[in-house]
């Protein structure tokens, strides 16, 4: 088709446009749109919130509003519920210093019993496990080959004594002769050292008589010590060697020590106890530090100090009458250095630490506590000493401190009896003893307390009755 051909309206196509592109102020209505959605959804949640708290909390105002047994609260506002705490007094008392240490009974002789001959062991004199006193027979060497040498050795000393006689006798009819001019000076002088060469031999020979004498008494084995037998080691008929066959044991259990360490902090104070003459007490308690065992006193202390663990040895001695003591037996030494008389005591529950250190809650009249610093000094486990910040008569809270504050409104459920000082036959915190179970932390507004261990459910338990 050229271009002078006509054209065909109708069946030629439309050519379709595309949709206008929107322009920049219809982007931003949508956007705003969507933004203002957006806003009243949250507002609307917000308000349902909002509506939902105030339900809640306005019976808990009611509650808080409502008369107890403190009283209304003062210009509308709720009265502060008043802590439920148990409290004792601070007493004067004695308190003893003790030191602990690990210790070991060590009996004061274990003898290996051997024989200084040889032989075959012909008779056993004890029963293991006995009961043995210095001297008693234990064990018989056969002793027939040493009488047979003690008889040959005492034929030569008989013999030799002879010849030395007679040899004497011939230095005294030399020494006439000589005199009379009838023998030479020789003959005096050699008659002389012949005698001399007798009685050496027999001193040689006496010498033999005794060592067979001696062999037969080794032969008869008795106890060196007074001790108990242990097990035999040797069988009877048994060929034993001098010095190298063990027979038995024999360990001395009547008195016993006990070995035991100290740190070296503490070496100058036990010494100057011991300059002055003290005699210090020692108890020995069992491996759980739970029983006490024996008690003695302090025997020795060592003259030198481990470099390698920073302790000192001590020995104490023990009667040991009822044997309790047993030998290489591990067990916990407590010595009693000291005593502080007449000291405030406080128990350890009331004693707290946090912020301003360590600290206790002080009644301040019925109603109130007031947070009081202390410095601490020695403690048994139960009570402790006060050095400063209070003084007997006071009272400190033992229970119930979780929640307290300076200035913090209280009642008083309970009140336990007046702290003693533990004495030195005690082991351990007593059962009931004023503030055996410390209070737990404190809450937001008073002081940290790390030296509370006391779970919410025990506290929660103990509140309930008084409510």
């Amino acid at each position: 088709m050229n271009e002078s051909s006509p054209i065909r309206r109708e069946t030629a196509r439309e050519v379709r446009t595309a949709d206008p592109v929107p322009t920049a102020p219809v982007r931003r209505r949508r956007k705003f749109g969507r933004w203002m959605l957006a806003l009243l959804i949250l507002g609307g949640a917000g308000a349902v919130a909002h509506r939902t708290y105030d339900a809640r909390q306005k019976p808990a105002e009611e509650t808080a509003q409502a008369p107890g047994p403190g009283g209304h609260g003062r210009g509308g506002r709720p009265a502060e519920m008043k802590q439920a705490v148990g409290i004792a007094p601070v007493v004067a008392g004695d308190m003893p210093v003790v030191l602990q240490g690990l210790g070991t009974v060590t009996p004061l002789a274990t003898v290996s019993i051997r024989s200084q001959i040889s032989g075959y062991l012909t008779k056993i004199g004890f029963r293991e496990g006995q009961m043995v006193k210095e001297g008693d027979f234990l064990a018989q060497i056969d002793p027939r080959p040493y009488e047979a040498l003690l008889a040959q050795y005492q034929g030569q000393l008989a013999r030799d004594q002879a010849l030395l006689q007679n040899s004497k006798l011939d230095l005294q009819r030399y020494q006439t002769l000589n005199r009379q001019d009838s023998i030479s000076k020789q003959n005096v002088d050699t008659q002389a050292a012949l005698v001399k060469q007798n009685e050496g031999t027999v001193a040689a020979d006496q010498a033999l008589v005794d060592q067979q004498k001696l062999n037969l008494t080794y032969a008869r084995i008795v106890s060196p010590v007074e001790g108990r037998v242990g097990l035999r080691q040797v069988d009877l008929g048994n060929y034993i060697t001098a010095g190298s066959t063990n027979i038995v044991v024999v360990t001395q259990l009547r008195p016993i020590s006990v070995v035991f360490v100290l740190p070296e902090d503490d070496v100058a104070r036990v010494m100057r106890r011991v300059r002055e003459g003290a005699k210090l007490t020692v108890r020995a308690f069992d491996r759980s530090d739970q029983h006490e065992i024996a008690t003695g006193r302090l025997d020795t202390v060592d003259n030198q100090i481990d470099t390698t663990t920073g302790t000192v040895k001590l020995r104490a001695m023990f009667e040991n009458e009822d044997e309790t003591l047993f030998p290489n037996q591990f067990v916990n030494a407590r010595l009693t250095v000291e005593t502080i008389r007449n000291a405030p005591l406080v128990p350890n529950a009331a004693i707290l630490r946090g912020t301003p250190g360590t600290y206790v809650y002080l009644m301040d009249g019925d109603e109130k506590v007031t947070v009081r610093p202390i410095k601490t000094g020695e403690t048994d486990g139960v009570n402790t000493v006060v050095l400063s910040g209070l003084q007997p008569g006071d009272r400190v809270v033992t229970d119930g401190t979780d929640r307290l504050r300076e200035g913090a409104p209280v009642r008083v459920v309970g009140q336990a009896t007046s702290p003693q000082a533990t004495s030195p036959q005690a082991t351990g915190p007593a059962a009931g003893a004023p503030g055996a179970t410390l209070p737990a932390t404190p809450a937001a507004g008073a002081p940290a307390d790390t030296g509370s261990t006391q779970s919410g459910q025990e506290r929660r338990g103990r509140r309930r009755p008084a409510q």
